[in-house]
């Protein structure tokens, strides 16, 4: 029989989030950006959950449109990256993938082309990653516009490199280079809000929105949780006690002996590591939770378990769930305790753990 560690699914939670994300994009239009196997959810099945929600989808690379397609859907697919190989614009315009161009490269393949998809172009606005510069803008449009593929052009797209903090100005100064160097296109579509960007009071999101953590119930923004904005948890990851005991005053715990007991103290090990995805560096302290009380870490997290401390669960018995984020404690918080961010630890859950689905909608 196998273990019982599970990434509960719930997918209510993430058609929920993507109605806040349409709430908040005003009159923009919404596309659920599902890349990284739907931040770790399952791309098959968030897509499916929102395909009545969303009129396009968002991922990385084309492997990944390819899997949306897999499942029967037929919304456009937009590919952030772009393409990587001159055969990808066929297949691109055969499928409904729609790629953000960004390289003169990108260009020539575009021409070189028998069949074009619909396409977009990647504006540099500052965060000096991928994308045409501003003021080489209009050679980039002159040249394509010799072409019957410009016929397929959809707009303009941007990425914001601050929009997680409200104080910082590069927000602002982003979005009025993107407006300015687009001005002379008042035709075509523009695209620029990711996840931080809806919650930037008065920020511009033009027509398109690009939400993705906040879809999984992740925070976007610098010292804020998912629940503070009002987003619900998507995924619920929960691994089993596997054996409690008593260490007594004096004794160490794992790997390093790095947590010692200062009393007689009621731990439990759980079957979950850093094999499973779980993050190594979540140290003594870490958040979690078993029959909805908040427990924490001690010790170092090994490759198949970690131990908890059962002081304020008492009752807590073998085989009991404990929650490592999900409903109790936040992902956020995890990410805060392990030096990292929400985004890592969802798309970092490894295919050892069972994702489960669940929808009261669709039952």
């Amino acid at each position: 029989m196998p273990r019982s560690t599970v990434a509960h699914v719930d997918l209510d939670a993430l058609r929920s989030n993507y109605r806040k994300a349409c709430t908040l994009a005003g009159s923009a239009n919404v596309m659920a950006v599902v890349k990284a196997d739907g931040y770790g959810h399952g791309i098959r099945e968030v897509a499916s959950a929102l395909a009545g929600e969303t009129p396009k989808f968002a991922v990385a690379c084309i492997e990944e449109a390819r899997a949306i397609r897999d499942t029967g859907l037929s919304q456009p697919v937009v590919l952030l990256q772009g393409i990587h190989t001159a055969s990808d614009i066929g297949e691109c315009a055969a499928n409904g993938f729609e790629p953000v161009l960004h390289s003169d490269q990108q260009l020539a393949w575009l021409e070189r082309a028998r069949s074009a998809p619909a396409f977009w172009l990647k504006v540099n606005s500052g965060m000096n990653r991928l994308g045409f510069f501003p003021e080489n803008l209009s050679d980039v449009v002159g040249r394509l516009s010799r072409l019957e593929a410009f016929s397929r052009f959809s707009g303009f797209v941007t990425h914001f490199a601050c929009a997680d903090d409200p104080q910082s100005p590069m927000t602002a100064q982003q979005t009025e280079r993107f407006k300015q160097a687009t001005l002379p296109w008042p035709g075509a579509m523009r695209s620029v809000g990711n996840s931080a960007a809806h919650f930037l009071p008065g920020q511009e999101l033009f027509d398109w929105s690009r939400p993705g953590i906040m879809l999984y119930g992740g925070s976007p923004m610098l010292g804020r949780t998912g629940l503070e904005l009002g987003l619900k948890p998507v995924m619920s990851l929960e691994a089993p006690l596997i054996t409690t005991r008593t260490v007594r005053a004096g004794d160490s715990v794992g790997y390093g002996a790095g947590w010692v007991a200062t009393r007689d103290t009621v731990m439990g090990m759980v079957a979950i590591g850093y094999g499973d995805g779980y993050p190594r560096h979540a140290g003594t302290g870490t958040p979690a939770a078993v029959n909805g009380r908040r427990i924490q870490l001690i010790g170092r997290v090994s490759m198949d378990m970690l131990a908890v401390d059962l002081t304020n669960a008492p009752e807590a018995k073998v085989g009991d769930r404990v929650e490592l984020w999900g409903n109790t404690v936040g992902v956020d918080e995890v990410a805060l305790c392990a030096g990292t961010i929400s985004y890592e630890l969802l798309t970092g859950i490894t295919a050892r753990v069972p994702r489960a689905y669940r929808s009261r909608s669709e039952a």
